[in-house]
């Protein structure tokens, strides 16, 4: 009975270092998965409507208000900026 009252009495032991590791991973976690899925919806969302930059350059074009050269350079700087693929060469 006396080998079990010492372990009892000998405190928690070196793993208790790895409990803010633990919770560190944890958090990382989190923050990783809400990052890829909830946030990046969000952002998505406010870049691809009918406010989104691209958007409004493709009015301006089809307006007349801006020639053809200057919507291909400013459509490439959108594109590198917010990662919108060009599909067939459609705006």
């Amino acid at each position: 009975m006396d080998t079990f009252t010492t372990l009892a009495f000998d405190g928690p032991g070196p793993w208790i270092l790895f409990l803010p590791l633990i919770w560190a991973a944890v958090v990382i976690g989190v923050v990783t998965v809400l990052r890829r899925t909830v946030w990046r919806g969000r952002r998505g969302a406010v870049t691809h409507g009918e406010g989104s930059p691209i958007a409004i350059l493709g009015r301006r074009f089809a307006a007349g208000e801006i020639d053809e050269d200057e919507y291909w350079r400013r459509l490439s700087v959108l594109d590198e900026q917010f990662g919108r693929s060009l599909q067939d060469g459609a705006p």
